[in-house]
């Protein structure tokens, strides 16, 4: 009998991406290395649960989704969450940081201090700077400032994150430009918290861990698995939750969250079955790349 093996995502260490899977076991993911698996014919992805919990109804979930959970489970997930400022006790020091994923996209954000910058690595920041460090507070009030009077999103979707990505400048000094330029007005603005101790503009440079330093731009994504589909392809680069893989036609980007929730095996086939949408195609839409 084929074993089943079910990701529980992708994560950041010191050597480089790494996926998880349910059971403890993970898989380094050096550049050149294969990435293959099939999703079996009739499987059906359910609800991954919530904060280390089985989802009790074991509910069907979209082939789309990148959270791979129910209704009930996605609200547990985030009753607890400060991401989604649910939360103001914590008593942790936290970054505020500016990210910038590609030319035009910038956001800031915050992160405990003691997690350094895995969550800049997590997210695909090409390029960030700290702003300064504090209590939780402090650090939110910081970055709804930046909203209010800079229109600094805290959020990007990371379809555009992607589509950007394909098209970084060549110099380490351009990719950094933005982040300086943001950095400078945000220094200057009144009304910072007085607790949140300024930080210097220092650009931290993410292309080479992430492998994108002279590699090809990637042509499209997979839009979602589906039963019976393979995807088999060369590690190329990756960015936050995303492996770039080489296919014909060019890079082909797998957000791995899209395969939480599967029960998956070894690839039926050579190249990537499963539905991939075009950069600059509608989304919905599909051709015939593969």
């Amino acid at each position: 009998m084929t074993r089943v093996w079910r990701c529980s995502g992708l994560r950041w260490s010191a050597d480089g991406p790494v996926l998880r899977w349910e059971g403890g076991r993970s898989s380094a993911l050096p550049w050149g290395k294969r990435v293959s698996f099939g999703v079996a014919e009739g499987g059906v992805r359910t609800c991954v649960g919530a904060r280390g919990h089985a989802c009790p109804a074991r509910t069907a979930v979209p082939g789309r989704s990148t959270g791979a959970r129910c209704e009930e489970c996605a609200r547990l997930d985030r009753a607890h969450s400060v991401a989604a400022d649910t939360i103001a006790d914590d008593p942790r020091p936290y970054h505020v940081y500016l990210a910038w994923f590609g030319p035009g996209l910038t956001k800031v954000g915050i992160t405990a201090v003691e997690r350094g910058s895995a969550r800049l690595l997590e997210q695909g920041a090409v390029c960030f700077s700290w702003l300064g460090a504090g209590p939780l507070m402090a650090a939110r009030r910081t970055e709804e400032l930046l909203r209010a009077a800079l229109g600094v999103p805290d959020r990007i979707p990371y379809a555009h994150k992607r589509v950007v990505r394909s098209a970084l400048p060549a110099s380490p000094v351009e990719r950094a430009a933005e982040i300086r330029e943001l950095h400078a007005r945000a220094a200057a603005l009144p009304g910072w918290p007085e607790s949140l101790a300024k930080a210097p503009c220092r650009p931290v440079d993410h292309t080479a861990a992430f492998g994108l330093d002279g590699t090809a731009a990637a042509v499209g994504e997979v839009s979602r698995l589906v039963a019976g589909g393979d995807v088999s392809g060369e590690l190329v680069a990756a960015a936050g939750p995303d492996l770039h893989l080489a296919a014909a036609g060019g890079a082909v980007v797998l957000d791995t969250r899209l395969m939480a929730g599967w029960g998956l095996g070894p690839a039926g086939s050579a190249g990537i079955t499963v539905p991939v949408r075009e950069f600059g195609e509608a989304a919905g839409v599909q051709d015939g790349l593969f």
